[in-house]
């Protein structure tokens, strides 16, 4: 294993970082202020920030190489370290159109979607134009397990009728969305359960789409990506819009699902960074009984364990990239279940040791703490719950060492 930067990545990393320096970091407030006025569109300054990053070539990093045109031309292992430094704020993905769940969607139209449906989705979303959404969850089926998805999707001569109820749908409250990949059944008696599933591209402004609510993350409503409820009544799209076909839309889902873990573990470690960095800015320049916090044994434990945890992801999800990239993501799919297990939770050991150290400064708005926890709490569950990660590895370990 070699997880040496070539030079075109330390290039583009110190690029990223110089450009964070300069437009992200400092305008963190100004972000949140613009919010306040609109919070379901995209802010002017973020229009502005996109614009100055494409203007300087600091855009899609995400899509593999294999993608041709489309590409940015890293591997998953090039793309980590940019990834991590986007990840240190929670909107700066989207600054270089790096963010979920746009990622996802850009891939499976341009790993599945026929051209078509590449010219009129894909490259809007490649040039930032538009924003996207990836219906699957349900309320009330357990989503963690995908062949339990309920929606219907049937075909009536030229187009399907989408019937359904999805929650926690990223990105679906903002006005810029406009378009959603929908996960439901067109089989829904196949006997075998991994074949009764399509996806669907369906515009949001389709009549019958009706987004209810934003549903909120331990209370963040996380605008203006937002999390929406939506009732499917009587949708109907030209059949043009299934992608790849019927009954595959399990297998689209594993093909999207799999990247987009590991992007989010990426972005986890650089959070958890920040927050390690936070936590001995503060200790150092926070006087107590006397003398720096860092003068406490107690805390210096705290930053000493953060540090390794932190390395120890990292090396982590650096493996299981270049898995991805040298024998496939199906061959790595250990390494990425093992990273969405363990990054999550490390983040959340990190920014909760952050947040001690920071005291109530580290509960309040004043700081990017309390929103970094509850997104890294949220990670637990998207993407599939650690439980799930861990009973399908475990099987399969327990199976592959039987002997």
């Amino acid at each position: 294993m070699d997880f040496e930067y070539s030079d075109k990545v330390k290039t583009l990393l110190e690029q990223v970082k110089a450009f964070m320096d300069e437009h992200v970091y400092p305008n963190e407030d100004r972000m949140h202020e613009q919010l306040h006025d609109d919070p379901w569109s995209t802010p002017p300054l973020m229009e502005e920030l996109k614009a100055k990053a494409k203007a300087q070539g600091l855009w899609n990093f995400f899509l593999p190489k294999e993608y041709g045109h489309y590409s940015a031309g890293l591997t998953n292992l090039e793309y980590a370290p940019l990834a991590e430094e986007m990840g240190k704020v929670g909107w700066a993905s989207e600054v270089f159109n790096c963010a979920a769940p746009d990622t996802g969607n850009m891939e499976v139209l341009a790993k599945y979607g026929n051209e078509e449906q590449k010219k009129q989705w894909l490259e809007p979303l490649l040039e930032g134009k538009i924003r996207s959404a990836f219906a699957m969850t349900e309320p009330e089926v357990a989503s963690s397990d995908a062949t339990n998805i309920d929606t219907r999707i049937e075909r009536d001569g030229d187009e399907y009728v989408i019937n359904g109820r999805k929650f926690y749908i990223s990105g679906a409250c903002r006005k810029q969305c406009e378009i959603m990949i929908v996960m439901g059944k067109t089989d829904p008696d196949n006997p075998n359960r991994y074949i009764q599933q399509s996806q669907i591209l369906v515009p949001t402004n389709t009549p019958g789409v009706k987004v209810i609510r934003p549903m909120t993350v331990m209370g963040y409503d996380d605008a203006p990506e937002g999390h929406a409820e939506i009732i499917f009544e009587n949708v109907r799209v030209p059949a043009s819009n299934l992608i790849l076909g019927e009954g595959r839309g399990f297998e689209i889902a594993q093909g999207r699902l799999g990247p987009g873990r590991i992007h989010h573990c990426m972005r986890s470690i650089g959070i958890a960074q920040r927050a390690m960095e936070a936590m001995c800015h503060r200790a150092s320049n926070r006087i107590v009984f006397g003398q720096p916090m860092a003068k406490q044994q107690s805390v210096r434990e705290d930053i000493a364990k953060s540090a390794c945890e932190i390395e120890q992801a990292r090396l982590m999800t650096l493996k299981a990239a270049q898995k991805m990239d040298t024998d496939g993501n199906k061959a790595a799919k250990d390494l990425i279940a093992m990273i969405k297990i363990v990054a999550p939770n490390m983040a959340l050991a990190v920014i909760d040791r952050a947040i001690q150290i920071h005291g109530a400064m580290g509960l309040s708005q004043d700081s990017f703490l309390p929103q970094a926890f509850a997104w890294q709490r949220c990670l637990r569950l998207a993407d599939g719950p650690d439980q799930v990660h861990m009973m399908q590895l475990g099987r399969d370990l327990a199976k592959r060492f039987a002997d």
